[in-house]
């Protein structure tokens, strides 16, 4: 049966050498998220937010804890199965795109894809798929210069679901666009989370976008201090009550 749970943590910690002074960036942080919940890690600057988003998805190393993944221990992979793992089950949004100038939009979808030796053809059919699931396929042989920010943001957002991931994480997805765009890219992504049953984890200090997630993560000085839950989880179905047996007066009585 496939687990409820996507991502967990587990006491991690995390600290940085600064001009050789240790800096505790996460202290013995425990959290899960639950697969198809959406949820925003807001706080002051500094707090630990993007520390946490790294060290969950694996592109930052812990030093203390486990961060398991769809049940797999993110510690117990060598840097490649990593790179790999990734590839193919995260997606990755980003405040300023990491779009490449050269490539036009659909070329920037499915390079990552190409990367990880997926076929051409799938690969392009998977990046057509994903620009018409986020509302700009008619953008898709348009370079970033000639597309707007919140164009942009959603080619982004396309690459990031080309690959079907289970999860995707976004840092600051709305922190470079302007009111109406950011309004635009955080409907999106509910939606998405709706429709797909993507799991979502969000860094961001825009209380519009927290306000739009399942639950909101606070943090101070790398530790947790508060979560607020804005949607209740869905309860689990219950299984089917088994039918109670016949009698034998009745049994007798339909086979005479």
């Amino acid at each position: 049966m496939e687990s409820d749970i996507v991502i967990e943590a587990k006491k991690v910690s995390k600290t940085y050498d600064a001009a050789g002074t240790p800096v505790r960036a996460l202290q013995s942080v425990d959290l899960t998220v639950r697969r198809g919940e959406m949820v925003a890690v807001m706080g002051p600057s500094g707090c630990g937010k993007t520390t946490l988003l790294n060290c969950l998805s694996g592109l930052d190393s812990i030093d203390e804890g486990d961060v398991l993944i769809e049940g797999v221990s993110l510690k117990e992979m060598s840097d490649r199965e990593r790179t790999k793992y990734r590839a193919r089950r995260m997606g990755f949004v980003f405040q300023f795109y990491n779009l490449l100038p050269v490539l036009n939009a659909v070329e920037n979808v499915e390079l990552p894809q190409l990367v990880s030796r997926v076929d051409p053809k799938e690969a392009r059919e998977r990046s057509e798929a994903a620009l018409e699931l986020v509302g700009v396929a008619g953008q898709a042989n348009h370079r970033p210069s000639q597309l707007s920010g919140g164009q942009r943001q959603r080619v982004t957002i396309a690459r990031a679901l080309a690959s079907n991931p289970a999860i995707v994480w976004a840092d600051e997805p709305t922190g470079d666009l302007d009111s109406q765009n950011a309004v635009d890219i955080t409907k999106l992504m509910r939606r998405l989370n709706e429709e797909q049953n993507l799991t979502f984890v969000i860094v961001t200090h825009d209380i519009a976008v927290g306000r739009a997630t399942d639950r909101i993560i606070r943090m101070a000085d790398g530790v947790i201090v508060e979560e607020l839950l804005l949607k209740a989880p869905e309860p689990e179905p219950e299984a089917e009550p088994e039918p109670a047996p016949k009698p034998e007066r009745e049994i007798a009585a339909l086979t005479v």
